[in-house]
């Protein structure tokens, strides 16, 4: 299976180089550094759907409640991996992130994670539901054009 094939159904892929500083005292990257490039593909994804932008406008923008993660083979210095972000059971006011890490040096899955992303009211400090444009654009991004 080729490294792309790892990560059709992710609308989202980022390729990031495995740092020395990322390996831990038992010589391999550290379990934190996941969640990090967790946290780099899911921003990439709030910016390819606009959410980053309207949150400075609105206020309302995407809170983490949860995340996950999965470890399927060990990372060492050097490597890259491949990042794929999507988006899944999209609800009024949240939904589920779905991440994949391919090491290109194994030729094969290293991690899955998830995260439960709620849309949150910075200004007003309480839940609100995902806005319309976001929605769409996460839809359109998906494949899904406003449908499920």
């Amino acid at each position: 299976m080729s490294l792309s094939e790892h990560l059709e159904g992710f609308p989202i892929t980022l390729r990031w180089p495995v740092a020395w500083g990322d390996m831990d005292a038992f010589q391999h990257v550290n379990n934190v550094v996941y969640f990090r490039w967790f946290e780099s593909a899911r921003i990439a994804y709030f910016e390819a759907c606009g959410w980053n932008e309207r949150m400075r406008t609105s206020g309302v923008g995407p809170i983490l409640a949860h995340t996950a993660c999965a470890f399927r083979a060990p990372l060492t210095f050097p490597d890259h991996v491949l990042l794929g972000a999507r988006a899944e059971g999209l609800e009024s006011d949240r939904f589920t992130m779905r991440y994949r890490v391919v090491s290109e040096a194994l030729g094969r899955v290293a991690a899955e994670g998830e995260g439960r992303v709620v849309s949150y009211d910075y200004r007003a400090a309480a839940k609100a539901p995902i806005p319309e444009d976001v929605r769409r654009a996460i839809l359109d991004l998906e494949g899904r054009g406003g449908g499920q």
